[in-house]
């Protein structure tokens, strides 16, 4: 189906930055909203239930994979998230553009589900910056790190699949990269006349 809204999925690997950027967007850009997802872990701190995600039971998330509710789900340190079709057709069907961060997996498979989706990949300038990155945020062991950047090799191999790629390095120019993604897409020809159908059948654009 077309939707009045824009769906944007940006992956990267750990330490890329792809998290900051997509926050900064949501902060400048109101009309862009993210994704929210289920989880099988229970609240932290402040955390709302369909605000930072719908907290759900184990046999809740059950059901809804048996349903094919989720256009993707994963294990995560023992808990499960999943990404809700449903959850994203509501937001883009009201016009609001969805913003989601997620691998590069998902990330394909929601472009197959959602043909309109924008896929953005977001890369490090270098693999020695990546691993200073990942060593500046102190929360990983020396292991976890090498491995991420293992995992760092085959994702950043991935970009070529993606519509979209932004070079991390620095992050003010990334920013300005990502914002006009998100705008030269509301102006393309067919998110035009799927946000403004009325105005194309005033002017009696087929």
């Amino acid at each position: 189906m077309d939707y009045p809204g824009n769906l944007f999925v940006v992956a990267a690997p750990s330490g890329a930055g792809k998290s900051s950027l997509v926050k900064a967007l949501l902060e400048l850009d109101s009309r862009v909203l993210p994704s929210v997802s289920h989880t099988t872990r229970p609240p932290r701190g402040q955390e709302k239930h369909g605000r930072e995600y719908f907290f759900v039971s184990d046999e809740e998330f059950d059901r809804m994979v048996l349903a094919d509710a989720f256009v993707e789900w994963a294990h995560v340190h023992s808990r499960r998230y999943g990404t809700s079709k449903k959850a994203i057709e509501d937001r883009i069907a009201h016009g609001s553009d969805v913003i989601l961060e997620i691998d590069w997996q998902g990330a394909l498979q929601i472009q197959r589900i959602f043909n309109n989706a924008v896929l953005i990949f977001v890369l490090p300038p270098s693999l020695d910056e990546l691993r200073s990155r990942l060593e500046r945020r102190g929360e990983d062991s020396a292991d976890v790190i090498d491995t991420r950047m293992q995992n760092a090799v085959t994702e950043l191999a991935q970009a070529k699949e993606f519509d979209f790629v932004i070079i991390n390095e620095l992050f003010e120019r990334a920013l300005f990269d990502l914002k006009a993604i998100v705008h030269a897409q509301r102006l393309k020809y067919a998110a035009q006349r799927r946000a403004r159908g009325a105005t194309f059948q005033a002017l009696g654009i087929l």
